[in-house]
């Protein structure tokens, strides 16, 4: 009898276990997580205890045959690394194989090689944002087909601060695919939310994203902030203009990567602070991942030389996408000195 009360009571640690495997996986799937990042020794513990394939096939079926995989599919390449990954680990438990895994091997073994992919990035109340992103991080001139880590850190910080948002008009800099923007739109409740960029193919990719999203296309609208797509140039933006916008909150994430570009954007950014005098001052925000140190010190210099301050918002944000973490990423808010 205390056998069985012994085993018993590893039953319900041992389930949620294997929930915990399927959650890991599926959410690291969907945003087409490096592979080395999936929990794969918890993976080879269950199957060396069970001596089964039957985690396999239900990894399988909240990954490659989920229906959102048939909807916004991760590219061809991706899901064949990941897929021929699994077999590996089933081979090397001596697991009996599993047709399922071959038939969706041979399915995207057929398929043809695209530029392109969908990443989805789950939401902690179990809905996502899906973008088409490019796979290389630099094509067609720009960085901003792809979603870099600061924009998945400020949609975050969004999310534990929806008061910041809530109830106000929002401008994004340099959205890029737009992670930051969908997240605040859907989760935040601005009451109007600007997507900018400068480059023609990355405005497209936004506007197809956006009404992926249910932002842009009124029949299907999820949200009832009023959502705009503009081109916006930094040289080109006059004080006039940016009064017309007069935006409450200024958001921008990974906008701070070259010395030349810097220059630009800290007289964009002073143009901002400048129309604010007189009025509440708008909220301005700047996200950035420091890959290269010195050009980041020299972001901060000309923020000083040109009168800007910057404090910067420290506390952990909660995990809720799955992205590198192990750059430095810093979020600063930035104020007129007197």
């Amino acid at each position: 009898m205390m056998e069985c009360a012994g085993s018993n009571k590893n039953v319900p640690s041992r389930k949620q276990n294997r929930v915990d495997i399927l959650k890991q996986f599926q959410s690291r799937f969907f945003a087409t997580s490096r592979l080395v990042s999936f929990p794969w020794t918890v993976l080879e513990n269950d199957l060396e205890l069970s001596k089964s394939s039957d985690v396999i096939l239900e990894i399988l079926k909240q990954t490659c045959l989920h229906a959102l995989c048939r909807k916004f599919p991760p590219s061809p390449r991706y899901r064949k690394c990941f897929i021929s990954e699994l077999i590996r680990r089933v081979e090397s438990a001596g697991c009996e194989p599993l047709d399922e895994l071959y038939d969706a091997l041979a399915e995207v073994v057929a398929a043809q090689d695209v530029t392109e992919g969908y990443r989805t990035y789950l939401l902690p109340r179990g809905d996502g944002v899906s973008l088409l992103e490019n796979v290389a991080l630099i094509s067609e001139g720009t960085t901003g087909l792809v979603t870099w880590e600061a924009a998945l850190y400020l949609a975050e910080w969004a999310l534990d601060h929806p008061q910041t948002f809530a109830g106000r008009k929002v401008l994004e800099l340099g959205s890029g695919a737009g992670l930051t923007g969908v997240v605040v739109c859907h989760s935040c409740g601005p009451s109007s939310y600007i997507f900018s960029d400068c480059h023609q193919s990355v405005l497209q990719r936004l506007r197809d994203n956006l009404s992926i999203n249910g932002l842009l296309n009124n029949k299907t609208k999820t949200t009832r902030t009023e959502v705009s797509v503009q081109e916006l140039d930094w040289t080109d933006m006059t004080e006039e203009r940016l009064k017309e916008f007069s935006v409450e909150v200024v958001i921008a994430a990974d906008v701070v990567y070259d010395p030349d570009v810097v220059v630009v954007l800290v007289q964009f950014l002073s143009k901002i602070l400048k129309c604010s005098r007189g009025r509440v001052p708008a909220e301005v925000l700047i996200c950035s991942t420091v890959r290269n140190p010195h050009t980041y010190a020299g972001f901060k210099h000309s923020l000083s030389d040109a009168g800007i301050g910057h404090r910067v918002m420290s506390g952990a944000v909660n995990h809720v996408f799955e992205y590198n973490r192990e750059s430095e990423i810093e979020l600063v808010q930035l104020y007129a000195c007197q």
